[in-house]
């Protein structure tokens, strides 16, 4: 960890703060002793005693005098950011080296990052800044140009949650610590990836946000993608800022759509009503703050392919969705079947190795000799726990934030690569090319997919 930093939070009267990232850092602080005061700063009125609250609430798992010190000096300052004099007022009253956190919608961070770049900035400046990163690629391209006139792009934090998951960077170690899947890892042996995040939750009071974004920007341009160039990516000797982001870059230049057998690209829905669990779910045009003309979806599914030596011609199904009967949130490669066998009853199964992205586990399907019947196959499940890891989310990517560590943060070029994959996807749907289909929430979606 750097010494004496503060974290000033903007939007720090917001659900994302309250919910996500306070909790995150109550992690943090649970597990190493940082140097740390923590600013909130939000449009709304929030008294000393309710900001006091928020923040004592997040850190009770943290040790006493580590929490006190923090609660110390903690304040929530009422400011309208997006004006250069108050935003400088607010960085004034940093003693540390400053940390922006942006918890502010895309469009509210734009307009804040265009007063920052017009006021004097303190020496080792960081700026963290939520997804999505911009609304499109030239919009993201746009205000990467705009957050290099601020600060390097090393002093850049674009936050993708995903990437602090434990279960999620469990891939590079099951991947490349072992010589028992990497030289399996490619086209002549895996058949096809699936790449999933299906939810039972609904809409949850997010309208706002969702309806604009929709399925495929709000987990498969960003999440979904981050987790297959970790899957894809070529061999690395270490794990670094420069190595690992270089690698991801990589995988993610060379990923396009596939198109279908009717040039269509992609799949997409949204959920009507229906019951989760015994809990009744609205359909989602009628959930409140919706605008059923938008025709957001939520359930998308793409396919992509990974156009380089090691996965030339595989399919990579990228599919999340809200409002289903069972939450499944994976990463799965599916291995081609190997050749029947005379003497042994039974064609040999498609095998695989998954990655379960919620527990950690790493479950792998195995053919092999039937328990009862030696010359009968049959199909084992093995699994692997994960001890969980110490760190939510928020608090690994806080880690590295506070530590001065870009590894776990995206590029600035990578952004961009994200928007352009999804681009023609995005352009197909707007222009109704591809149906908006139906499925019953506590569903498993439309039939046939």
């Amino acid at each position: 960890m750097t010494a004496s930093t503060t974290l000033l939070i903007l939007g720090a009267d917001g659900d994302l703060t309250e919910r996500l990232l306070l909790p995150g850092l109550g992690t943090l602080l649970a597990a190493h002793d940082v140097d740390l005061e923590v600013i909130g700063s939000g449009l709304r009125d929030l008294d000393a005693g309710g900001w006091l609250d928020r923040v004592s609430t997040a850190l009770d798992p943290v040790p006493a005098d580590r929490r006190e010190r923090v609660l110390a000096t903690t304040r929530y300052l009422r400011a309208d950011a997006t004006d250069p004099e108050a935003l400088g007022d607010l960085l004034a009253e940093c003693r540390g080296v400053p940390v922006v956190y942006f918890a502010l919608p895309p469009a509210v961070t734009a307009r804040v990052c265009l007063a920052l770049a017009g006021i004097p900035i303190p020496e080792g400046l960081r700026l963290a800044l939520e997804k999505p990163f911009g609304t499109d690629r030239e919009s993201a391209h746009r205000l990467n140009e705009l957050l290099a006139r601020i600060v390097p792009e090393r002093q850049i934090y674009r936050i993708d949650h995903f990437l602090g998951r434990a279960t999620v960077l469990n891939i590079l170690g099951t991947r490349f610590a072992n010589l028992l899947i990497e030289p399996v890892w490619n086209r002549h042996a895996i058949e096809r990836v699936e790449l999933i995040y299906d939810e039972t939750l609904g809409l949850e009071g997010r309208a706002g946000y969702y309806d604009r974004a929709g399925a495929l920007v709000d987990m498969i341009q960003s999440h979904l993608l981050a987790v297959l160039a970790l899957v894809a990516m070529e061999p690395i000797d270490r794990v670094d800022e420069v190595v690992l982001r270089d690698a991801i870059a990589d995988v993610l230049r060379d990923t396009a759509v596939r198109h279908d057998d009717r040039g269509e690209v992609g799949r997409r829905a949204r959920y009507t009503a229906g019951e989760i669990d015994g809990r009744a779910l609205p359909a989602y045009a009628d959930e409140p703050g919706v605008d059923p003309g938008r025709e957001t979806e939520t359930l998308a599914q793409v396919v992509v392919e990974v156009d380089d030596e090691r996965w030339r011609g595989v399919p990579f199904v990228l599919r999340s969705g809200k409002g289903l009967g069972r939450a499944r949130k994976v990463a799965r490669a599916v291995f081609r079947a190997a050749a029947p066998i005379a003497g042994l009853e039974g064609r040999p199964r498609s095998d695989w190795i998954e990655l379960d992205l919620s527990s950690g586990e790493v479950l792998i399907g195995l053919t092999m000799n039937g328990g009862g019947d030696p010359f009968v196959l049959e199909q084992t499940t093995l699994v692997a726990k994960q001890v969980p890891g110490a760190l939510l989310p928020y608090g690994e990517v806080l880690k590295g934030i506070l530590g001065d560590d870009p590894t776990l943060s995206m590029r600035g070029d990578v952004v961009e690569e994200c928007w352009r994959i999804v681009e023609p996807v995005l352009a197909a749907w707007r222009a109704g090319r591809v149906p908006l289909e139906e499925y019953p929430a506590g569903s498993d979606g439309p039939s046939g997919w």
